[in-house]
Formats: C-alpha cells, structure tokens, sequence
C-alpha cells in the first residue's frame, strides 16, 4: 500500500479520487430527487462537442468542454421553461447535435491527440497539479452554492409549484443547479471520460435512495457511495489490468445491485 502512494502519480490520482468522490454524490442527491439522470449523459455527450472545438482551435479542451457544459445544462432549463417540453426532449437534442459536431471536428483532425483519448474514456493516473486545482476550485463553488441554498433546493425538488407559491426564486436556483450538474460533469470527465461519466451522476443518488429513510441519510449514503466507488476503483486498477474508469462504474454498479437486493429483502421481511 505505501509502495502504491510513494509515486506522484498516484498521490494526485487519490486526491482526484477523493474531490470527485465528494462532488459527484453531492450533485446525484440533486439529481435523483429532481428526475434529471438523463441530463448528466446528455450534458456528457454533448461536451464532445465543446471538447472538440477546443482542440481544433488550439485552446483548452477541459475549458471550452465546460463551457460547452454549463451552457447546455442551462439551455435545457431555459427552452424546456420557455417552450414548455420535457428536459428529456430538449436535451436529446442536445446530445445528438453535440455528438454530431465533435463527431464532424475530430474527422477532420490529422495525428494522434492523446488528450482526446483521455477525455473520452478517462485517465485519472494522468491528472495533474493544475487539474487537482480546477477540481477542488469547483468543488468549493457547488458546496458555498448547496450550502446556501439547501432548503431552497430541496424544496424545487420535491414540489416546484409549491416552492413557487412560497415565494422561492425558483427560475435562478433551478439555473444554478444545472450549471453546477454541468460544471460536475465537466470535471468528473478527468476521471471515467465522457462514455461513463453519467454513471458518477446518477447511481451514487439511485444507490442512497434505495437504502435511505430521509434526505439526511441520502446524502450520507450518496457520498459513501461516491467515496468507495472513487477509491475502490483505483485500488483495483492499480493491483490488476482494468482502467481506471471502467473500475470506479463497475463498483458503483455493484453497490447499486447490492442495495436493490437489499431494500428487497427488507421489504419482503416486514
């Protein structure tokens, strides 16, 4: 174990862990009580096209990714609002369009570009200094944001009409959320790539939710979750041949599986 921490490497690849591991339950708790699991694939996928606009230029992809990120989130809130459709429409437009022109920008590139690699499909043992700081720089942001602002969300979650007739100013908070769900995608991309990067959003909430009584023990759930998929799957990918990423989904699958077969038993035996 102190052999596998004595390289810099690793040093940075658990610190990401860990920010990550903290951020993305966060962020899920949100995500599974708002109904918005199909938002983090779709915002994922269509950061591609962010990613790819960011090499062609010459500038940073992780940059105009998350530009690209954040204005989807909330142009999926806007137009859904303004137009009355369903996120899940509007932001499968998003996807396919998005996908379709990282798709159309990366054919045309000549060469290899291994950071393009990376933010496809993850490489958290490639993080660096400067990665660890845009981590926990938007890790401080989203927590002073849900902080503030806990009760208020929770209420837009549960019951948005509700909260509109208490008075709440559910249009900037519903705004914020989204552009912090596009902000968690961006940065957790570093990590499992913008194949598996839904999985990060969603089952670290889908898994608390399952074994939860109240939003209290969600949130604690979610993060232990989050935290044993995050360092478990980098436990594991060191000791034996399985990409990171690919590591870090497959346990959080298998906490999600371990928790339905749980609730189920409880349920059957009371």
């Amino acid at each position: 174990m102190s052999e596998m921490f004595s390289y810099g490497f690793m040093q940075r690849a658990l610190l990401a862990a860990l920010l990550v591991g903290i951020l993305c339950p966060t962020i899920s708790f949100f995500v599974v009580l708002k109904r918005l699991s199909f938002l983090g694939a779709g915002i994922s996928h269509t950061a591609l096209g962010g990613i790819a606009i960011g090499l062609a230029s010459g500038l940073d992809p992780v940059l105009t990714g998350s530009i690209f990120a954040v204005g989807t989130a909330m142009s999926t809130g806007h137009i859904s609002r303004l137009g009355k459709i369903s996120e899940d429409t509007v932001i499968g437009i998003f996807y396919a369009s998005g996908m379709a022109l990282g798709i159309a920008l990366i054919s045309t590139f000549k060469g290899y570009y291994p950071e393009l690699f990376s933010l496809l499909f993850g490489n958290i043992l490639a993080v660096s200094t400067r990665d660890l700081q845009i981590m926990a720089g938007v890790l401080a942001v989203i927590i002073v944001f849900i902080l503030l602002f806990f009760k208020e969300l929770l209420a837009i979650c549960f019951d948005e009409e509700m909260a509109v007739a208490g008075g709440l100013p559910v249009g900037p908070l519903y705004m914020g959320l989204l552009a912090a769900i596009g902000l968690t995608v961006m940065v957790s991309i570093q990590l499992v790539g913008v194949v598996m990067v839904a999985a990060l959003i969603v089952i670290p909430g889908a898994t608390a939710y399952r074994l939860s009584g109240n939003y209290r023990s969600m949130v604690a759930y979610s993060l232990a979750t989050g935290l044993t998929g995050s360092f478990g799957g980098l436990f594991i990918s060191y000791y034996f041949p399985v990409p990171p990423g690919a590591a870090i989904v497959l346990i959080l699958a298998l906490l999600f599986g371990i928790a339905v077969v749980l609730k189920y038993h409880f349920e059957k035996h009371t």
